[in-house]
């Protein structure tokens, strides 16, 4: 199993009056942080905050391609990206989550500390399969065809892929000290979009070669 340190290539905020970072997801234009009670929007060119939906933003934060999802309490809101109207809710599974992420037509979701991912159906909240981790899960995204997700436990964070099928983890990639993820998201690409908790800030990470 391969371990290496993260190189941080860009860090995005703080940004005014969003305390903390609690989901991240990408649409391929805008990054989005969840912040409590907002749902912002930045652009990942300039940095700059864009806009905010006033929606409940507790957790993860997710795009399908058309509609945002947002944990917010023990549901996942489905939101119109334009409007910020809440279309329709599914209950969590285990009465809450952490991270958030759509992939292979489902949406999968972390249970912090239950070190486990669920996949589950976007319509239903159904679970549809489960895997275990060795740490507390606080973020999930898929790229390029791997699964990823980010841990937060005793001050440290890092990044894993780890096997689809059955959670055997593949490789890390440790985060600084001081440097916790509170959500995780790709561009699709080479990049990984770190939420940064406490610290208002988004990092964006290289995914290793």
């Amino acid at each position: 199993m391969k371990t290496t340190p993260a190189h941080i290539v860009r860090e995005y905020g703080p940004f005014d009056d969003k305390p903390g970072v609690h989901g991240v997801s990408f649409d391929g234009r805008q990054l989005w942080f969840a912040s409590g009670d907002h749902l912002n929007a930045v652009d990942p060119d300039s940095g700059r905050l864009q806009r905010a939906l006033d929606v409940q933003a507790h957790a993860g934060t997710a795009f399908d391609g058309r509609y945002l999802y947002q944990i917010a309490d023990n549901r996942i809101q489905k939101i119109d990206p334009d409007t910020g109207a809440v279309l329709s809710t599914i209950p969590t599974p285990e009465d809450g989550g952490a991270g958030l992420t759509w992939a292979e037509g489902s949406l999968w979701i972390g249970q912090h500390r239950a070190r486990k991912i669920h996949r589950i159906d976007p319509e239903t909240g159904a679970i549809l399969n489960t895997i275990e981790s060795k740490r507390f899960v606080t973020g999930v995204t898929w790229l390029n065809g791997e699964l990823w997700h980010a841990t937060w436990e005793n001050d440290r964070s890092d990044l894993r892929q780890v096997d689809p099928r059955t959670g055997a983890l593949l490789q890390s990639v440790e985060m600084p000290a001081g440097a916790m993820v509170s959500g995780l998201e790709s561009d699709g690409v080479d990049r990984f979009f770190c939420g940064g908790g406490g610290s208002g800030k988004i990092r964006a990470v290289q995914r290793p070669k």
